[in-house]
This record gives C-alpha cells, structure tokens and sequence, in this order.
C-alpha cells in the first residue's frame, strides 16, 4: 500500500465501489477505505430484486448487485483496506492527511481529493420520541433485516412495525415469509413513505394492514417487549390523546427514516443541507471544501442504488478532474413546493451541458409543472402526471444556454394540484 494517493474513497458499499472503479479508469491511483470486514455495504442484506435495472438492465439482487461492482474493482489497480476505520482527517497544502486504524495497527495516508461516500444510518426508538421502558425485540428494520437474512434469526414471532419507509414494507413481506405474523404497519403520516410498488408486493399481496395516521407512542415490557401502545395522530403528526390503543406483540420494528452519515464532512468543515442532511454540492458533487466529494446515501437519500452509481461516477469524475476552487457558482433557489434539490449550486468553470438534478416533492401533487428559470427566461419546464414524497425524481439539463453569471439564481417553481 501506498502512502499518497490521487483520490481516497471512504465507504466501500454501492456508492464507494462504483467511484472506485470510474477512477481507476481515468487512470488516478485510489485507496478504498471500508470498516466493515466485507465490501457491498447494505447490499449485503439485501437479497430481495429490483436492484440493476437500470444500471445493468437485469433484476438483481442487492448481493449480485454489489458482486457485479467487486467482480469490477478485483480488475482494477485500487487499494482496498476493509475492518478500517478513519479516526482523523486534516488539510495542510492541499492534501488530505488520514490518520487509518486497522488489524495492522494505526497509519497514515495522503491524498489530492476525497470521496465521501459513507451511506446513512437508521432513527432509533429514542429519536421519534417513543416512551417506555428499554426491553428486548426493538429493532431498526435494517438490523431486523440483517439477523434475518445474513445470521438466520427470526428476531420476532409477532410484531408491529412502525414507518411504511421501503426497508420497513420490505421486512413486512420478509418476515411473514419466515413464519412471523405482522399484525400491521403504521405510518404517522397521512401519506405512504415508501415507494408505490413494495405498498403493493409487501403489503397488500401479503395481507398486511397499512394505519396511516397513526404512531407508536409507548412500548411495555421489562426483558422483553410485551406490547406497544398506539395512537392516531393529527395534521401535524401529533397524538391525539383519548385515541390509544394497546397491541400486544414481541417485537417492533421501526423504519422511521435514514440519515446521511456526515460526521466525517462536518468535521472538515463541510456546510450541510439541513433539507437533504448531506452536504452542500456542486454538478461536479463536490462540497463546500474545496477537494471533497460526496455521493449516494451520504449526499441525500435514494430510493434506487442505480441513481447511487451514477452520482458516485459524478463525484469520482470531479474528483479526478479537480485542480484548484472555482469562486464562479450560481445558486439553485427552488420554491417551497420541492422538498429538496441537488445539486444546490453549479460550478459556471466547469462543464454545464448535462447537469442532473435529483429532486423530491414536499407534497402529493396531481397534473404537476416544473419549471426551470433564469433571468427571466425559462430553461426548461417538464410536465409530471403526479409527484410522490417518497419517490425521487431525476432531470438532467442543458445550461449552457442560459447565459448564467456568477451569484445568479437558477429558480425552480413546481406548481400541482395537492391531493
């Protein structure tokens, strides 16, 4: 192993892998640095379908997918180091010195860029704000899902699950295939969280009950959990008391939502979205810090791991093209009607003909307009039947057009009917 390389990669699941190997084919020397003993990340656990069709046109599953993207990176010169952990980052004439904990003991590396792409982590019981005691059988569906699927545990018989996210729908369908009884799924919004599809191939083909409106409020049980309390919830998902109910089960499972791991980006100073919780990016996905990069799970959250590949071969191009700060930026302003928007500024020094915008509605809308504008003109504007919270959509324009300058603003309106 090398002690300075062109580009350090952080996190070697869907996002690491494919920046990994873009790199390695513009001839930049890389270090994958992963702390868990096996790389593919979440992918690992996740041995339902779905996963490639866009990437690969085929219908994988998570552990195929990865092995697609290993079998990759095994053809390619990059240094990988797995079971490592990075426990200190610093800048001093533009490298990045890293300071690596692994088997062999605490090293350092060097390197021109970094590309952060660390995933995210799941809420806990404690961040919705679920009293009670602490007893055994409340799960994360992500941990859930990993005792079921790569330890063989079936960690409930009879179980709630709080949040209709995707991993939550999925683990429904998946432990009623083990033999465990779901007595339903609620979600504290008034809306589905998850994507239309696994609504219909986890829930409804299984007969699993969907409660919109409705939380887990309280959990009962000293060792292990005997039972939750649920109640219904207002507009503004609040309990509304006089509406609990008690449900006895052994297990709860929560899929109450993922937040970009951005620990690392906001010890190097990286600003952060407080709307996507990832950091602040250029079209190239490069931060605030001149030199960092993110991509996947860690910029904002995705709903396929085909758009995670992409944005990691965005951020591995930027990485391998970065020479020095550009101050040229105009910003992405969009209206209150978008959720989010990346990238939130573009780079006027860099290639602006294919910028590819991922967004997100706040709310449900009907017969939908998106509109993109600048100095007074409309770049663009695209038509949507409907628009979902839960589904990400993807744009890619051609700015070249827009005469944009430096500190102007790119507007972006969505109008719709809201159901």
């Amino acid at each position: 192993m090398k002690t300075l390389y062109d580009v350090v990669i952080i996190g070697a699941g869907p996002a690491g892998l494919a920046a990994a190997v873009r790199c390695d084919e513009k001839g930049k020397s890389v270090l994958l640095v992963e702390r868990e003993a096996r790389l593919g990340g979440i992918l690992k656990q996740c041995i339902h379908d779905g996963f490639g069709l866009i990437r690969f046109s085929e219908k994988l599953s998570g552990p195929e997918y990865a092995e697609r993207y290993i079998d990759m990176l095994k053809e390619t010169k990059c240094d990988v180091t797995t079971l490592t952990f990075v426990t200190d980052i610093e800048k001093k004439d533009d490298l990045f010195t890293l300071t690596l904990v692994s088997r062999e003991g605490v090293f350092t590396v060097q390197s021109k860029t970094l590309i952060l792409a660390t995933g995210c982590r799941e809420r806990t019981a404690k961040q919705v704000n679920i009293h009670g005691t602490r007893p055994a059988g409340v799960f994360t569906a992500g941990t859930a899902q990993n005792l079921t699927n790569l330890l063989g545990q079936l960690p409930t018989k009879k179980c709630v699950i709080l949040g209709s996210g995707d991993i939550g729908l999925i683990m429904a369908r998946r432990l009623t295939l083990e033999g465990a009884k779901v007595l339903g799924v609620y979600e504290a919004k008034s809306t589905p969280s998850g994507l239309t599809r696994n609504i219909h191939q986890c829930l409804h083909d299984y007969d699993i009950p969907l409660y919109l409106s409705h939380t887990v409020t309280r959990v009962f049980g000293e060792d292990r959990l005997t039972g939750v309390e649920i109640s219904k919830v207002d507009e503004k998902m609040r309990p509304i008391e006089g509406t609990e109910s008690y449900v006895e089960c052994d297990g709860l499972i929560l899929s109450v939502g993922l937040i970009p791991e951005n620990e690392l980006a906001e010890r190097l100073g990286v600003k952060i979205d407080p709307k996507t919780k990832g950091p602040l990016c250029d079209q190239n996905l490069m931060t605030s810090v001149p030199g960092i990069f993110s991509c996947g799970n860690a910029l904002h959250v995705n709903d396929l791991v085909d758009y995670v590949s992409e944005s990691a071969v965005t951020a591995a191009d930027g990485a391998c093209g970065f020479e020095k700060e550009s101050k040229d930026f105009a910003e992405v302003a969009p209206d209150e009607n978008i959720a989010y928007i990346v990238p939130q500024k573009i780079d006027l020094s860099k290639n602006i003909n294919e910028v590819c915008f991922y967004f997100r509605s706040r709310d449900v809308l009907d017969k939908c307009t998106l509109t993109f504008s600048a100095n007074g003109k409309t770049i663009k504007e695209k038509k949507f039947p409907f628009l979902r919270p839960p589904e990400m959509e993807r744009l890619v324009l051609d700015l070249s057009e827009a005469g944009l300058k430096k500190n102007e603003k790119i507007t972006v309106t969505l109008e719709g009917e809201k159901k």
